[in-house]
């Protein structure tokens, strides 16, 4: 939950990088209504990490990434600072329940079990912090 910017970092220190931080501006100008769900689908090797990378680095509550995307076509954007960092994130790499199940019912058994512990680790730190102020 909430993960950091650094896997976006490493693709924009990355020789060859493409900048696709429009995706940013269309998905904040759809987040609050119905059209909300997006299926950023690409060919096999075509860019779907980095493009969950970037709207996790994007998003997430877990870091700051004002400086990360200053410069980039979504900086310029009258909406970059609308959702900038405002939303806690979950991040599923689907690769990884794929390669550690065997079939679909164990994929979906290991997705929720993993969620669930993850958003009750998340939960409990929220309620501690919030109890120490």
């Amino acid at each position: 939950m909430n993960p950091g910017n650094d896997k976006f970092q490493e693709t924009l220190n990355s020789a060859i990088y493409v900048d696709k931080t429009e995706l940013i501006a269309y998905t904040n100008s759809v987040i609050h209504t119905n059209q909300k769900y997006i299926c950023a689908s690409r060919p096999r090797r075509f860019g779907k990490s980095m493009t969950a990378n970037m709207l996790a680095a994007y998003y997430s509550r877990g870091c700051h990434s004002e400086a990360l995307f200053s410069g980039l076509k979504i900086s310029s954007h009258r909406s970059f600072h609308d959702c900038l960092n405002q939303y806690d994130t979950l991040f599923w790499n689907m690769q990884e329940f794929l390669s550690h199940s065997g079939n679909v019912a164990e994929l979906i058994q290991r997705l929720k079990r993993l969620s669930i512990r993850e958003l009750k680790k998340n939960t409990l730190t929220w309620i501690i912090l919030t109890m120490r102020t």
